[in-house]
């Protein structure tokens, strides 16, 4: 087991389009509300300029809006907060096209859609979008991508004494991939996680990690009910866990796999922050 790794979070958001924002969805979890009759579209990237948003894709559009919405509740200036954005597999429908042209008509090949098949497009178009020029990270760990990423977030912001933002997202296969993939539908969720002996924000939650060995579930934690039903077999899905604790505003113990025989084991303690805009 290793030596605790102690984090604050301020801010958190979620996006999917039966449960279209944290605070929402916190009133579906509770109770006070349903979830959306129908799927709403994905978000506009309001920080993109008119031409930038045209072109970018699901991914990048719904882990923006995830990302901006918890820097919104943290009060915390995106030009500022070094960043981790995971997916577990990049751009599934773009990765299939281009596959799909190469194979029959590669003349077409485009390189706009070549330019958003890399698996930092979301974490690059951010930059752009926020003017950070903070450090950033893309990760991709397949099944275990989640706790990766939680973990690349909970060390950098101890290590280096900062707020970082940790942004996770994916979306849903299409054409052979589909066949190799479980990935359904859209969903983003974004923590901003602060060192918790020099936060000086308001706090939602408390944080304390411990890596240990052994494997979690794949699938990870299990999803709330009143989630389940709407949300589908995203390969983000284990995240939903998390932003259900944060959520409900109670204490919870949960575990990801983080690869080669380990799991991420979370304590989460919240304190009662206000609720998200």
């Amino acid at each position: 087991m290793s030596a605790p790794l102690a984090v604050a979070v301020t801010g958190v958001s979620l996006w999917t389009p039966y449960l279209p924002g944290f605070a929402f969805a916190a009133d579906v979890l509770a109770g006070r509300a349903a979830p959306a009759a129908a799927a709403l579209p994905r978000p506009a990237p309001a920080l993109l300029a008119p031409t930038e948003r045209r072109r970018a894709p699901d991914t990048v559009a719904i882990a923006l809006e995830a990302a901006l919405r918890a820097c919104e509740m943290a009060g915390a200036d995106p030009r500022t907060l070094p960043s981790v954005f995971a997916s577990s597999y990049g751009d599934l429908p773009i990765s299939d096209w281009m596959c799909a042209t190469l194979a029959t008509t590669p003349a077409l090949l485009s390189p706009t859609k070549f330019h958003n098949s890399v698996h930092n497009a979301a974490a690059g178009y951010w930059t752009i979008g926020t003017g950070c020029q903070r450090a950033s990270t893309a990760l991709c760990a397949w099944h275990a991508t989640f706790g990766a990423g939680l973990l690349a977030a909970l060390v950098e912001a101890l290590a280096d004494d900062t707020p970082v933002l940790f942004v996770a997202y994916d979306v849903g296969a299409t054409g052979p991939m589909a066949t190799i993939t479980p990935s359904r539908g859209l969903l983003a969720a974004a923590f901003v996680l602060e060192p918790a002996a020099t936060v000086a924000r308001p706090v939602r939650a408390r944080l304390t990690a411990t890596l240990e060995a052994g494997q979690a579930a794949t699938d990870g934690p299990p999803v709330p009910p009143a989630w389940d039903a709407v949300v589908g077999p995203n390969a983000m899905r284990s995240g939903l866990a998390l932003v259900a604790a944060l959520a409900s505003g109670r204490a919870d113990a949960l575990r990801w796999d983080v690869g080669r025989g380990t799991r991420l084991a979370v304590e989460v303690l919240p304190t009662g922050g206000s609720p998200a805009p």
